[in-house]
């Protein structure tokens, strides 16, 4: 993916045609077409940021003849913020301009990186379009930026023209995931199908191939590209045998998911190569052990559930920090998962085509419902014509709004579990935008650490830091190839993603020794990150008398796990870290990690 454009010179922006009746109108106009230019940047990003939001931003001026300066989106978590490309690209013009981004700066990790940006570049007015929708987000940006003297319009609140709507429509949408995960604890779910005219998704034989057209099923992988995880039944895997790749070009990669009650799935499929796409077998407890120990001699990851439901797997996906899911399940799956009211938007892919039969599948399953007036009806409905098909999209639960209220204190923990009005004695950290985020490693804090030689280096995060020492030492020569490689990741995600898959694939080029020093290593980066940074000092100190534990639902050794039966040596790691930043024994590191297994 392309790193933002920068414009060395101003441009001319983008202005509607509407005549105006009055300076304040004009100005609401040009408001409005300057946030919607912001969120088209900021929809560039979409996924790569996951679980973050999509942010961009423009700076320009709101004369009559309005100019963009700068202009910029976040590239991926734990990237520069589009705030500060913006000002890079803006230069000398940042004074006295004004700063428009579609949503409200959320700075994660104590620094104020962005809203610094804006400030210390002479900024004089900053338009946003939608308030940060997690809580120990909302409102903080904005009143920093009023206490240092700048304007801020929020449109919907200080602006409420009629021209304002279709930019907080905008705004809106390009973060509905997110929203839909602050509001409703779920990710943000899209069911697709592509049918005939009559209704099918396939002939009486199961034959599918093709229903719609080529430039239709090029817009699938656009929006395979966009989400997190693509799921599917164990009957789609065994007719179909998809690959379920985006096959767009683009640098993001979604989990393939196949949910299947008995795992009555084929022992060779084109979802069980995960050499460079990973893929989750979602399954019931106790269902044939040995096919699953068959499936994770491949690399397939396999959870067991309770009982296998489109509900729990979300609330679990949910707990990984996915934020967008695309379901192109069959007509089974699809009908209980919108009956789990998880599916939140529908794509249509309708093709000028009758292959009738009266046991030909149709895209939704039995729902129970023997009325006409029964029938649920999509929100937001819009037609697009893709070649001969007619591609026809809704919405079956309305984007949150999140205007009207910002819940009390009392409600907070109703909106994000992770805030309380009441101590815990143990704080969960995972994904960098929680409000102990700066615990990951994923935060972009860079360190500064000697390598091998003595000379020293700078790291983007600790994850880079961490993914490349698996390769410092080895006795193959080539594995600096892949130190170097690691050092260069963009974001924290790609070194991650980086250093796991060349250990996957290249375990010979791993140091013999790293099982056994992985934790020092890891330790040595973390004491270096809460060393140079005081705010994060003060922060993991605050926290003194808690335990410490990093909620991944799937790295047991890292993590806590799903429920508690994680290793959680991260946690353990901040513990001991904490323990030596206040002087303590090794007393105080056992009690509290004793306390965490307990527990």
């Amino acid at each position: 993916m392309a790193i933002p454009m920068r414009f060395a010179t101003p441009i001319k922006c983008y202005t509607s045609p509407t005549i105006f009746n009055s300076t304040n109108d004009h100005h609401h106009a040009l408001d409005a077409s300057y946030i919607q230019r912001a969120a088209e940047l900021s929809d560039k990003s979409a996924c790569f940021t996951a679980p973050h939001p999509n942010f961009g931003c423009v700076i320009a001026t709101t004369t009559t003849s309005g100019k963009v300066f700068g202009e910029g989106y976040l590239y991926a978590e734990g990237a520069k913020p589009a705030e500060v490309q913006a000002v890079e690209a803006a230069g000398e013009y940042c004074r006295g301009a004004t700063a428009y981004v579609n949503m409200e700066p959320g700075d994660c990790h104590g620094d104020y990186t962005a809203v610094s940006a804006l400030i210390k570049a002479g900024i004089s007015r900053v338009v946003i379009g939608m308030r940060h929708p997690l809580q120990h987000l909302r409102g903080k940006a904005i009143h920093t930026l009023k206490n240092e003297g700048l304007q801020v319009d929020v449109l919907g609140e200080d602006i409420r023209s009629g021209s304002i709507e279709d930019a907080l429509k905008a705004c809106r949408v390009v973060n509905a995931p997110l929203l839909y995960r602050s509001a409703s604890q779920v990710p943000f779910s899209v069911l697709k199908y592509a049918m005939t005219l009559d209704g099918k998704i396939a002939a009486s034989s199961g034959h599918a191939s093709w229903i719609s057209s080529k430039k239709s099923r090029s817009r699938v992988f656009e929006l395979r590209g966009r989400s997190d995880a693509v799921i599917v039944g164990g009957n789609t895997v065994r007719k179909d045998n998809p690959r379920l790749t985006p096959r767009h070009g683009g640098g993001h990669l979604p989990t393939r998911i196949v949910m299947s009650q008995t795992l009555d799935l084929p022992e060779v499929a084109n979802l069980w190569d995960v050499r460079e796409v990973p893929t989750i077998v979602a399954t019931q407890r106790g269902a044939r052990r040995s096919f699953q120990k068959l499936l994770a001699s491949k690399g397939v990851e396999v959870v067991e559930f309770d009982i296998l439901n489109p509900k729990d797997v979300v609330n679990y996906l949910f707990d990984r920090g996915y934020l967008s899911i695309l379901w192109e399940c069959g007509g089974t799956l699809s009908a209980s998962a919108i009956s789990s009211g998880v599916i939140h938007k529908v794509h249509a892919f309708v093709a000028p085509k009758i292959i009738g039969g009266k046991n030909a599948p149709s895209p939704v399953g039995e729902l129970g419902m023997v009325e006409m007036t029964q029938a649920l009806e999509l929100n937001d409905v819009s037609y697009e014509q893709i070649e001969r098909d007619m591609l026809i999209s809704g919405y079956l639960q309305p984007i949150p709004d999140m205007r009207p209220v910002i819940p009390s204190v009392d409600e907070t923990s109703a909106i994000d579990p992770s805030l309380s009005p009441y101590d815990s004695p143990i704080i969960f950290f995972y994904k960098t935008w929680d409000s102990y985020g700066s615990f990951s490693n994923f935060s972009h804090h860079p360190i500064r650490l000697p390598d091998e030689n003595g000379h020293y280096v700078t790291w983007s995060s600790v994850e880079h830091y961490y993914q490349a020492h698996k390769f410092v030492g080895s006795s193959n020569p080539d594995a600096r190839s892949y130190v170097e490689a690691i050092h260069s990741a963009k974001s924290p995600e790609e070194a991650a993603i980086m250093g796991r898959k060349l250990q996957r694939e290249h375990p010979d080029m791993v140091r013999g020794d790293w099982e056994s020093v992985k934790t020092e290593v890891m330790y040595k980066a973390l004491k270096c990150k809460f060393s140079i940074y005081p705010h994060l000092n003060s922060m993991l100190l605050s926290t003194a008398g808690c335990v410490l534990v990093e909620a991944s639902p799937h790295d047991l050794f890292w993590g806590g796990g799903r429920d508690g039966e994680g290793l959680n040596y991260l946690g353990r790691l901040l513990m001991k870290l904490r323990s030596e930043f206040l002087g303590d024994d090794d007393t105080y590191y056992a009690e509290v990690s004793a306390g965490y297994r307990e527990s």
